[in-house]
């Protein structure tokens, strides 16, 4: 872990790298920036490069050992080897559609990985002034008031209701998504974009978040650990936890996750 002496300190550094990231991000947002699209055809903009730089530099001040895979510097080449001890995920602006489009729903995402699993993580929605943090057993939502976390409230995900509310992504919605929708009659729907979604079971506004389409680990790993914490989790459509770390494939493949359901806790 380097100087950080345990996983609260962690979560803290987090917590804090987390608002300095999106403060850079409203910098942008506010003066407008130009949309570049990556090898992959997803965007990119100046703002997530720097909530990356932010993060990264925050990781390095810090004299964090942890190897961390953040997104931009993954899609440029620099994944660190993860072996099996702990590594960090960070996607430094997820929702850059909702960014561009000027819409509140984008965040930034901070998540610790251990054993495969994920047991810390931070998302902050800076446009919505909204952190969630999480480690073990506890979640939380803290309001964030001129740059600094305020108040703060412990949340939980509820039993599943039924029929269930079900949170779908507004930038993705598939074929799939809709048939999965319409094997739960009477469904009530909502959508919201980035990883926000997770959050929305977590704290008990919603049960399920089918995802059947493309996402990589930095998208998940935090919104997987506040769930979990809240008493949730994602799962693959085979039913098994979603685990993190490289799998088959080279670069960015090796961090592709598979489709997946988020869902709340069992009744």
């Amino acid at each position: 872990m380097g100087m950080l002496k345990d996983d609260a300190a962690l979560l803290a550094l987090f917590e804090q790298l987390a608002l300095a990231a999106g403060a850079a991000i409203m910098r942008h947002y506010d003066a407008g920036c130009e949309v570049h699209q990556k090898a992959d055809d997803t965007p990119v903009t100046a703002a997530d490069r720097a909530a990356e730089k932010v993060i990264l530099d925050g990781f390095r001040d810090a004299r964090l050992a942890t190897p961390c895979v953040s997104e931009e510097a993954a899609s440029g080449g620099v994944i660190p080897v993860c072996g099996d001890g702990d590594f960090i995920l960070v996607d430094p602006l997820d929702g850059t559609r909702e960014f561009i489009a000027r819409r509140p729903d984008f965040t930034v995402n901070i998540g610790l990985i251990r054993n495969g699993a994920p047991v810390a993580g931070v998302i902050f929605a800076p446009a919505r002034d909204l952190l969630y943090s999480a480690r073990p057993g506890a979640a939380f939502e803290v309001m964030v008031v001129d740059g600094q976390p305020d108040e703060r409230r412990t949340i939980r995900a509820r039993p599943r209701q039924n029929p269930p509310v079900i949170v779908a992504s507004r930038s993705h919605c598939t074929d799939e998504t809709r048939a999965f929708i319409d094997r739960h009659p009477g469904a009530e729907t909502t959508s919201i974009g980035s990883s926000l979604k997770f959050c929305m079971i977590a704290r008990g506004d919603a049960d399920l978040y089918p995802r059947f389409g493309r996402t990589m680990q930095w998208d998940t790993a935090a919104g997987d650990a506040i769930l979990r914490a809240a008493g949730g989790m994602a799962r693959t459509l085979e039913g098994a936890p979603l685990t993190y770390g490289p799998k088959g494939g080279e670069g960015l493949e090796a961090f592709a996750s598979p489709f997946f359901i988020a869902e709340t806790a069992p009744v």
